[in-house]
């Protein structure tokens, strides 16, 4: 038996918040436990926020590619974010290395597939319709089950070439032969193909990635009014989510997007070594730091990179602070001060709400940030 017990913290409503963790597992929650023998005890001293640990649901972490790569425990467990889900690094021809390389990891490792068989081997993976097969991404999804939960397709013009909206129609096609229900990440970028056209495509349930981009492809017309084809696609119940990454996250969009209404329902980073390193992403906690400055609160933004992604890729023991949960717990400070963030444009903000993630917990074992 191993356990843990979280005293003194508080919850995202600022009301007190224990944990007792037992045995990978949370064993009890109270706002105070009485009567507490642990093997290892953590005293927030009234501090520090609790809440289930964070998942970023679009990362690139496998390391042996050369364009878009990191390390999975540089981007998780070390950042605050207990959970990864690889958006599509790796193809039928190589999920299977990956997934070999992310048993040694600390952080939880999943992945979504590429639907074509190289993953991004190259920029342009889609260009080549042959890549996109069907038989060796049921065998990987079959050879796999409980690592690969979801599908991608990148779809912009750098990616799909001349292709259009052809690699999407198969990936839609995919999604429904697989013999496992999966949830489809799309990409969007530069165009041809169109966002409306590829939103056309899209269903209930399907993720769009990088919602609120800057790109002349984006959600906002001429007029800088949100295109009326945003609104029915939300209607139709497709999932926002921001995609922050080198390229895809404005500060300008988002606020447009907001005082519409339109809220992303998940916040993911985009990240690989060079955005980690060099920014604009940084870690998730600026990109918390980047929807508290649009003027979201944090009962707003933590079930985005809770709840909601846990719900997507069905990671039913995740996301959550229950009885019986997974113990994945993230513990942060909220702070006052000054700091400059940075979109993908180049546009620079100050916010003046800082959060500092102290520990990452992944199966009940604490593991302190920047120590």
């Amino acid at each position: 038996m191993s356990s843990l017990y979280i005293k003194n913290g508080k919850d995202i409503n600022n009301e007190p918040l224990e944990l007792l963790l037992q045995d990978g597992k949370i064993l009890e929650k109270a706002t105070h436990l009485e009567n507490i023998t642990a093997d290892t005890e953590l005293d927030l001293q009234g501090k520090s926020y609790i809440t289930a640990g964070w998942i970023d649901d679009h990362v690139h972490c496998y390391e042996k590619l050369s364009l878009y790569y990191d390390d999975p425990d540089q981007v998780g467990y070390g950042t605050g974010v207990t959970t990864v889900i690889d958006a599509g690094s790796t193809g039928a021809d190589n999920i299977g290395d990956f997934y070999q390389i992310t048993q040694s990891k600390k952080t939880n490792v999943y992945a979504m597939i590429n639907i074509s068989q190289t993953g991004i081997l190259d920029q342009d993976e889609l260009g080549d319709m042959k890549q996109i097969r069907f038989k060796p991404l049921q065998q990987a999804v079959n050879d796999y089950p409980d690592f690969i939960i979801g599908l991608k397709a990148r779809i912009s013009k750098s990616v799909v070439v001349e292709n259009g909206i052809k690699p999407l129609l198969e990936a839609k096609k995919f999604q429904k032969q697989l013999s496992q229900r999966l949830p489809l990440m799309v990409h969007v970028g530069s165009n041809p193909p169109e966002l409306k056209e590829i939103l056309s495509v899209m269903e209930k349930g399907d993720i769009l990635t990088h919602c609120f981009n800057g790109k002349e492809n984006g959600i906002l017309n001429s007029d800088d009014k949100v295109e009326e084809f945003v609104f029915q696609a939300i209607d139709d119940g497709i999932i926002f989510d921001i995609g922050h990454g080198t390229d895809s996250f404005n500060f300008h969009t988002a606020y447009v997007a907001l005082k519409n209404q339109i809220y992303p329902q998940s916040l993911s980073t985009d990240i690989y070594h060079k955005n980690r390193e060099h920014g604009p992403v940084y870690d998730m906690a600026t990109c918390v730091e980047k929807m508290l400055y649009l003027g979201l609160n944090l009962k707003q933004i933590i079930p985005m990179i809770t709840t909601v992604p846990a719900t997507n890729y069905k990671l039913r023991k995740k996301g959550q602070l229950k009885v019986g949960m997974d113990a994945d717990v993230t513990i942060f400070d909220l702070k006052t001060g000054e700091k400059e963030i940075i979109d993908s444009d180049g546009y620079a903000k100050v916010a003046q709400k800082l959060v500092k993630p102290r520990f990452s917990i992944i199966a009940g074992k604490a593991y302190a940030i920047g120590e």
